[in-house]
């Protein structure tokens, strides 16, 4: 039995391969994310009947309880709603349920789902779940060939399964240079917001500077180092004028290793 695919082509001209996420996996990070939300909205619920309760008790005005209620039902709609647009924006399409699933939302081109994609899409859940239960959203990613419901559509976005870590095999230059001064990703922490702010054509100058950086002239190694320092590492509000020319190195090589992770896309499918 072959494993359904679908074929991307980025901005960049890469082609990427992704496994779309089926009905299952969807409708089990659905469950999950629901259950969160249920221990959450029960939580809520139970707060304000003590809160009433106590009310009663001294004998208090209905005034009492009425703003309390309508602040409690303005919570549960922002946190139910904002539950999954909140997360699968800055958490690079996932919600809770859809990482433990092993699923995320990227767009129609291969990039990470952008503010107004995700807003887009998870404002028309609304007609997703019409009539009951999101019948129309499950007929949806049932039929579709890439198994998007209304709100994809709208959005342009696509629910995919993670890409298999590429395994380890021979290697290269640069990754025994980066092995050898015991280099991590871990050591310079970005969120999602952060790696967002260095853009495809930046990632591409990091790429070709990393994978070419033993084979370079000292001084012309020198010279492309503090070119790409100075460009770069003050969007993440990093100055380089306070590093050494081995720190700047050893910066770049990191922000390769996270980049490489989240923006170098290998065919996950053999």
């Amino acid at each position: 039995m072959q494993t359904e695919t679908i074929l991307i082509k980025t901005p960049e001209f890469v082609s990427l391969q992704f496994q779309p996420a089926g009905l299952g996996s969807r409708a089990g990070a659905l469950i999950i994310d629901q259950l969160i939300l249920m221990v959450f909205n029960l939580a809520s619920i139970l707060l304000f009947a003590f809160y009433a309760s106590s009310a009663a008790a001294f004998f208090l005005d209905d005034t009492f309880l009425s703003w309390p209620f309508a602040i409690m039902l303005i919570c549960l709609f922002l946190v139910n709603w904002g539950y999954f647009f909140v997360l699968e924006y800055f958490w690079a399409g996932r919600t809770l349920g859809k990482k433990i699933m092993g699923i995320r939302v990227i767009q129609d081109n291969g990039q990470s789902i952008t503010l107004l994609s995700s807003f887009i899409r998870n404002l028309l859940r609304i007609i997703d779940s019409l009539p009951v239960y999101y019948l129309l959203g499950i007929l949806m990613v049932f039929f579709h060939s890439r198994h998007k419901r209304v709100g994809d559509l709208a959005a342009g976005t696509v629910v995919v399964h993670e890409r298999k870590k590429k395994k380890p095999g021979k290697m290269t230059g640069i990754e025994k240079e980066i092995q050898e001064r015991g280099l991590k990703k871990e050591d310079i922490y970005m969120d999602e917001w952060t790696v967002r702010k260095i853009g495809a054509e930046e990632w591409k100058l990091l790429k070709t500077y990393s994978e070419r950086l033993l084979q370079l002239p000292i001084g012309k190694r020198e010279e492309l180092t503090k070119k790409l320092s100075y460009s770069l590492l003050p969007k993440l509000d990093i100055d380089p004028e306070r590093k050494s020319f081995r720190q700047l190195e050893d910066i770049l090589l990191v922000l390769y290793l996270i980049g490489k992770e989240e923006w170098e896309f290998e065919n996950q499918i053999k």
